[in-house]
């Protein structure tokens, strides 16, 4: 018999409606496990966490649930392997799997390892030195962040299910907040293991953690002002959730990261002979590859120097002609399926948009060579190259097939770049591979208005580099505009986003207690 998802709800496990509908395996379309269309009662998830779950973890200091933290992340590494297993039938290779799993657990370790550093062993952390106020230096201001009142509410996307909630989870818990975790319908069975695992483990305080497996009636709905929403997703409906009347009217906290229209660009000074070209090509490579390009990091644009576009065309042509697409179990693939059908053709249709503007330089979106699996019940694509005359052509900066799809866009001059660059409106990342400094710090002073983060590479840095799609848990994740006009992660930075930011006057001496 099919398994029926199940939430966390209340300190227990529980069941949802009677209505359900299918999760299948997106490398053979065979049927993994139902989820409920309607979840155990919302309200009452939100209130145990907030009324149990907020005041157990706030009875810890910093150093305390830093110290779970670390517990917890070495209890979840012991499971890896069993998390990967189910991972790859959300079309995951074992590579795509260490990015989603064993970088969400890392992500767990470094938050402990920084909160136990870093953070003092209190409840309150200063922001600032003491500011006198008066000349007789008896009175003076202070600030400070304390743990809001409310619930973490985390709704996350179908391409990370293991990485999008802990990466949400470690800063919310260190900051003094339980978390509701409302995963993809897609790939929620991955999600779920792992809760199951965490609720297992006996480490976390009572209520720190829910799950919601089923529709998301109601969880927007209930909320207060002491509770916050990160939101990963599509831009729209990041756009729908902002503007609905509870997190308007109650002033809910939201932080949203959208999918975008990422770029590298390629610099001038850089000739087909140098070890930047074959850098920027494997760059390019990977960031179709990995996760069948199923990243809000992912380049989607590709910007090079006119006079060498095709040489670079060719060489990235020649790379991905020799990745394996197929089942993610079999070690010779080096990609696997979309992670679902609905998924397929919507990156198809997107790519027939594009056609508006480009040609296909590599690739099919109707035929891929598969390797022990079925190309058409299960949900493959081929890689796919374009190329576009017109580094300005609209629908390029506009439209994102969000598969293994990259376009090559050929430019002239940095201005040029750099206007067509913010033609996307806002961008999670963009990445610039040249060899030149002053090129480099025109670019990024450029760029970055529009940018979230940005990556400068050549060869002297290469071999350290984590790449171009790697989120890593010490820097900012976000992005303006299109980008979602939010920010994730970035070290000890992103506890402020679930604590009170507050202004305290009073005696020096008071202040210095605090």
């Amino acid at each position: 018999m099919t398994p029926i998802l199940q939430s966390f709800s209340q300190g227990r496990w529980q069941s949802g409606g009677d209505e359900t509908s299918p999760l299948l395996d997106a490398s053979t379309g065979e049927e993994i496990a139902r989820i409920p269309r309607v979840g155990p009662d919302v309200a009452a998830m939100l209130q145990f966490a907030r009324k149990i779950g907020g005041p157990e973890i706030r009875k810890l200091t910093f150093t305390q649930r830093a110290a779970i933290l670390k517990d917890l992340g070495k209890y979840l590494f012991g499971h890896i392997e069993e998390f990967a297993a189910l991972s790859s039938r959300t079309g995951a290779t074992r590579r795509d799997s260490a990015v989603d799993v064993d970088g969400g657990i890392g992500t767990v370790a470094v938050f402990a390892s920084k909160g136990g550093r870093e953070l003092p062993d209190s409840t309150i952390l200063h922001d600032g030195d003491i500011e006198l106020l008066g000349k007789g230096g008896t009175f003076g201001g202070r600030h400070i962040y304390s743990s809001k009142l409310g619930v973490a509410v985390q709704i996350n996307a179908f391409n990370f299910p293991v990485w999008g909630m802990l990466e949400k989870f470690a800063p919310a818990f260190l900051a003094g907040m339980p978390s509701v975790v409302k995963p993809a319908s897609q790939t929620a069975y991955l999600t779920e293991a792992v809760v199951r695992k965490i609720e297992e483990s006996r480490l976390l305080p009572e209520g720190a953690i829910s799950l919601l497996c089923a529709g998301p009636a109601g969880l927007i709905e209930n909320l207060t002002g002491q509770d916050t929403v990160a939101f990963t997703g599509s831009a729209s409906t990041a756009q729908s959730l902002r503007s609905h009347e509870v997190v308007t009217g109650r002033s809910v906290s939201f932080n949203a990261e959208a999918d975008s229209l990422n770029c590298s660009i390629l610099g001038t000074d850089i000739v087909p002979e140098d070890d930047e070209f074959g850098i920027f090509v494997d760059q390019v490579v990977n960031e179709m590859v990995i996760k069948a390009g199923q990243k809000c990091t992912a380049i989607r644009r590709a910007f090079v120097p006119i006079s060498i576009i095709d040489e670079v065309a060719e060489a990235i042509s020649a790379r991905l002609a020799q990745t394996t697409v197929g089942n993610p179990m079999d070690p010779s693939v080096h990609m696997g399926p979309l992670a679902s059908l609905a998924q397929r053709t919507e990156v198809r249709n997107n790519v027939q948009k594009l056609l508006g503007a480009a040609q296909v330089v590599f690739g099919s979106t109707d035929a891929v060579k598969v390797v022990g699996a079925d190309a058409e019940n299960g949900a493959f694509l081929s890689p796919i190259l374009l190329r576009a005359d017109d580094v300005f052509a609209s629908q390029i900066h506009s439209v994102e097939a969000f598969g293994p799809v990259c376009t090559l866009l050929p430019y002239r001059t940095f201005g040029e770049v750099i206007d067509a660059a913010a033609m996307g409106e806002g961008s999670l990342v963009g990445s610039i591979v040249t060899t030149d400094p002053a090129l480099a710090k025109v670019l990024v002073a450029g760029l970055a208005p529009w940018h979230g983060r940005l990556l400068v590479v050549d060869s002297s840095n290469v071999g350290e580099s984590t790449g171009h799609g790697l989120v890593m848990p010490q820097m900012l994740h976000g992005g303006p505009g299109r980008a979602g006009g939010g920010e994730e992660l970035g070290g000890l930075r992103s506890l402020s986003r679930y604590m009170q930011h507050t202004a305290v006057q009073g005696h020096p001496d008071f202040l210095n207690k605090l």
